[in-house]
């Protein structure tokens, strides 16, 4: 017999940061309607919650403690856990929240349905285990359609310890899925209908397990049923072999033409203090030898303002790289200071009115830049994995990842599609399925 929703215990899952952080919940997703519980969205009531959270500053901290007190307050006799890099780091803040019962590192976190079995007990449960720096399995599988788009964990932690950041001690030192594992996985989504496999990880081009490389993954995948489109996402730039570009090339290959490769800043004085492993004129190099030698690539980036050090001339070098370079589009955050990492010690703090200021150039500047490299596609025709229709227009993303919308009666859920692209539409392109 199948229970109603209405009969099954409900759970609700709330997930907070990084693209490894959403690959990890929806595995978690999985077990959870295998072990029979309905899933709802947060904000709805429910007898389980599990906040996977991000801890990569003191906002992400902030909005963690947030979503907790609002579910619990909501839900005082729900079962509630917390999870993840702010669980890793910042458990003794989050015990004190009244009605959390679970707080599980980083080690344990895909275990949380074995610990939320015991129930409530009047205490939080703490269990922050030491990482393990050995290559790792994850134990997978799942039913039902599961369309579009999925991140597949390939990698964990980071060995770089840049100053700014505190996620090596929440995620542990760098360490690699293996590979027949990451390949079932990959099967499995395909089966389910996956059309695009995005690899994610803390530090995905150290990658090394049994001799194999992220170039070994992509290739590996690139055979697989179904699979029609491989994506990488955020990655290293001194960690990307050229060989990727190749494979971008090549028409009949899945690699999609698109890397996002963080700078963080422009100045090779900040680079220094950040301990980032390459100068300015590295990252200029090889950008535009990405750009010289894959056809339609679009290079996102990562840009910090505001880092201890970053006077108006090093602000100024940042600006003139962006704008300068091959790059599309930039990601513009906030230094903020972490406690625990070495940049908290540094001399040469930027104020709040700074930093918005300089992240206000660098946004316009990042737009304009997006703006003209997708105009320098209209007039052309791109394959577009189409997600979803809103209002008659269906939208999706083409391989060099510009958004398209067109309108259409046919349903192009889940299907790649040849469009004409028309004209530019806010941060978007309007064309016309052919």
């Amino acid at each position: 017999m199948t229970l109603t929703v209405n009969e099954q215990k409900r759970a609700t899952l709330c997930t907070l940061g990084c693209r490894l952080n959403q690959s990890e919940t929806a595995i978690i997703e999985d077990r959870l309607r295998a072990a029979g519980y309905a899933i709802v969205p947060f904000g709805e009531p429910a007898d389980l919650c599990i906040v996977n959270t991000c801890t990569v500053t003191a906002e992400a901290d902030a909005k963690s403690r947030k979503l907790i007190r609002s579910f619990v307050r909501d839900n005082p006799d729900a079962f509630t856990a917390v999870i993840g890099c702010y669980s890793q780091m910042g458990y003794k803040a989050l015990a004190e929240i009244d009605g959390v019962d679970l707080i599980l590192g980083n080690q344990e976190k895909l275990n949380v349905l074995d610990y939320a079995a015991q129930g409530k007990t009047g205490a939080p449960l703490i269990v922050r285990d030491h990482i393990q720096r050995d290559d790792f399995t994850i134990e997978v599988g799942g039913e039902g359609a599961f369309s579009r788009r999925a991140n597949l964990k390939v990698q964990d932690g980071c060995n770089f310890m840049c100053s700014f950041c505190i996620i090596p001690f929440a995620r542990g030192r760098a360490r690699s899925r293996e590979m027949s594992n990451l390949l079932d996985e990959a099967r499995q989504l395909a089966a389910r209908g996956v059309k695009e496999i995005v690899l994610t990880g803390v530090n995905i081009g150290t990658y090394d397990s049994q001799e194999q490389t992220v170039v070994d993954i992509v290739e590996r995948l690139n055979e697989i049923d179904g699979v029609e489109r491989i994506r990488i996402s955020s990655i290293e730039p001194t960690t990307i072999p050229e060989s990727l570009f190749a494979l971008m090339r090549d028409p009949n290959h899945a690699l999609v033409p698109y890397l996002h490769i963080p700078l963080q800043s422009g100045s090779n004085t900040v680079l220094g203090l950040m301990k980032r492993r390459y100068t300015r004129e590295q990252y200029l190099d090889f950008v535009r030898c990405a750009d010289a030698n894959v056809p339609g690539l679009c290079i996102g980036t990562d840009i910090m303002v505001g880092a201890p050090g970053e006077g108006e001339a090093e602000f100024e070098e940042t600006r003139a790289l962006l704008e300068d370079s091959p790059l599309a589009y930039a990601h513009v955050f906030k230094y903020s200071a972490r406690a625990g990492t070495p940049s908290v010690r540094l001399p040469g703090k930027v104020s709040p009115e700074e930093q918005n200021r300089r992240s206000a150039i660098l946004r316009r500047l990042s737009e304009q830049k997006r703006r003209a490299f997708h105009q320098s596609f209209l007039g052309t025709v791109q394959d577009v994995l189409f997600e979803e229709c809103v209002d008659g227009y269906w939208s999706g993303y083409t391989g060099n990842y510009m958004r398209v919308a067109a309108c259409s009666s046919e349903r192009l859920e889940n299907s790649v599609r040849p469009v004409e692209l028309e004209r530019l539409c806010g941060d978007f392109i309007l064309g016309e399925v052919q």
